[in-house]
């Protein structure tokens, strides 16, 4: 707790930190339980986004089994999955030409009959309406900035709502010192490489004997095109063309709803070349003629990106911590080759959730969730995620065309044997940041320009994702060595920041003569994807909360 601030206190049974899949499931589960069993169960759920939805971001296919055992009747009542896939498509690209692969031979895991193209940010909007209904308060634009500590050491709960603190760190007129939630049990639903989530794994030691996190950044627009060229119910993932054999990745293009397309890139952020840019990379892509085909016509309507989970079961780290849990993207249930996560952060919501009531029913708070982390244990999301663990590993060691035909075979034999691998459990070894080549052993990418049409720039991108931030607040991204983006980064990795960053926040500006390098950052830009927290090579860059309700805010996405 900040030294010496007051502030007024808010007691809870529980308090959640995120209102995504994950947060919203396990409070609409609390209410559930406590009404089945005539009880009350006070659940507050915090969201640092100006509304619920307006910073998530998601391809999104959706897996809805996660959703039907949350509610069974989420048909009827209206859930926003809007359109059934149809059609499942995955097609290897070169720079002009492309080639379709069966889908059919590839393992079951890996089709998507079944499940809904939808807006995740649009299903969240959609739970918060369901969780109100049953007495949850939902507060949006409440950033949690801190936690607050029992004195025996267990997390008590977090600070929210801190206002009014101008760049130079005092007081404005409006300050507002923030509240004090207070809860028997705090969840952590930040999504990916979240501030607090980050805290509690180092101080509880959450990730002792776990192989390091990996991450991928996903890059997304939704265009509207004509009538002519939607194929409704289209799910079409590409390899190949415009990344490297050596850098993982790949496409994603779905139609749904009023003609709309949503496409976008996952660059995996092991990618060692310090000249790549996944903004650029995915201009690229929509120049090719297997995208121009659907786009031609239409209008870029939204833009965003984010950071995604890439780790999988060998870097799920220990899930309950004194006085709170790991959920959803806090701890990282991405399946990356179904390229799906959002059923499994719903149903970890909803597993804490149950561990959670039965722990406050018999007069228990402030201490470790141990149901919790078994219930993850005997969860079929322990055993999809386990299935398909050596994925990401055999991508980072093989490339995309070996790596992914040993995949193949690999799924295939694991998903007939529940997991069996001739491999055992490979390790990643090493983080995303510790994987950046110096400069010296790159040549620079030459990007073609935007050309306006099916290509753009960063900063007409960023228009699209409506950022904002209050301009005078101290910047949120924060450098713990000032001094490293030019003596270091610079000189040994073009500092990549100026590349990896999909919004422009990172700039080396020289003098006229061309020298003098100066490193700025254009906080007002960040679009929150948390990449520069996790790829910066120095580890130099540590993403926190700005004030509540900064940052993106997305209709659909």
């Amino acid at each position: 707790m900040t030294e010496g601030v007051e502030r007024e206190t808010m007691d809870y049974d529980v308090v959640i930190v995120g209102a995504g899949p994950a947060g919203l499931s396990a409070a609409i589960r609390l209410k559930q339980l406590a009404e089945a069993k005539g009880q009350e169960i006070n659940v507050a759920v915090l969201e640092k986004g100006s509304e619920v939805g307006a910073h998530i971001l998601s391809g999104a296919v959706i897996d809805p089994k996660a959703l039907t055992e949350l509610f069974p009747d989420w048909k009827e009542r209206g859930a926003p999955l809007e359109t059934k896939v149809a059609k499942d498509r995955f097609v290897a690209l070169g720079p002009q030409g492309s080639m379709n692969i069966p889908v059919w031979p590839m393992p079951k895991l890996m089709h998507n009959h079944g499940n809904y193209i939808a807006s995740l940010a649009n299903l969240c909007r959609w739970l918060a309406e369901q969780a109100e209904a049953m007495g949850v308060e939902i507060y949006p634009g409440m950033a949690a900035s801190e936690l607050v500590w029992n004195e025996d050491g267990s997390v008590a709960g977090v600070v929210a709502g801190v206002f009014g603190i101008g760049k130079d760190g005092e007081e404005k007129s409006d300050y507002q010192p923030g509240l004090e939630l207070r809860a028997k049990y705090t969840f952590i639903a930040e999504g990916v490489r979240g501030s607090l989530a980050k805290q509690v794994q180092a101080k509880f030691n959450l990730n002792a004997g776990k192989e390091p996190q990996k991450y991928g950044i996903g890059l997304k627009e939704i265009w509207q095109v004509p009538e002519e060229n939607f194929d409704p119910g289209l799910v079409q993932h590409t390899v190949g063309w415009p990344l490297s054999g050596d850098t993982g990745g790949g496409s994603f293009m779905y139609h749904f709803g009023d003609r709309y397309v949503a496409l976008g890139l996952v660059v995996h952020l092991n990618y060692k070349n310090p000249y790549l840019s996944p903004f650029d990379e995915f201009q690229r892509l929509k120049t090719h003629p297997v995208f121009k085909q659907y786009l031609e016509g239409g209008k870029r309507i939204a833009y965003g990106a984010r950071a995604i989970t890439e780790g999988g079961y060998q870097s799920i780290p220990h899930l309950s911590f004194p006085g709170g849990v790991l959920v959803g993207c806090s701890a990282g249930f991405v399946n990356v080759p179904r390229i799906k996560g959002s059923h499994n952060a719903m149903k970890t919501g909803m597993l804490a959730a149950e561990a959670a009531f039965e722990a406050i029913g018999a007069g228990r708070g402030g201490d470790a969730l141990a149901e919790y982390q078994t219930a993850f244990d005997n969860s079929w999301v322990k055993k999809e995620l386990y299935v398909v663990r050596n994925a990401k590993p055999m991508y980072s060691r093989f490339g995309t065309w070996l790596g992914g035909a040993l995949i193949m075979g690999e799924l295939h034999l694991a998903s007939l044997t529940g997991g069996f691998s001739f491999l055992g459990t490979l390790k990643h070894g090493k983080t995303d940041a510790a994987s950046t080549g110096l400069a010296k052993d790159y040549a620079p990418i030459a990007y073609p320009k935007p050309d306006g049409v099916y290509s753009f720039d960063k900063l007409s991108s960023v228009f699209l994702s409506a950022t904002n931030h209050e301009e005078d607040q101290p910047a949120h991204l924060k450098l713990n060595d000032a001094s490293i983006p030019i003596l270091v980064n610079l000189a040994k990795y073009a500092e990549p920041a100026q590349r990896y960053c999909p919004a422009g926040v990172y700039e080396v500006l020289y003098d006229e003569a061309g020298a003098n390098p100066k490193f700025q950052i254009n906080a007002q830009n960040c679009v929150h994807c948390k990449t520069c927290d996790i790829k910066d090579p120095s580890q130099n860059i540590n993403w926190t909360t700005p004030e509540g309700g900064g940052g993106p805010n997305y209709p659909n996405m």
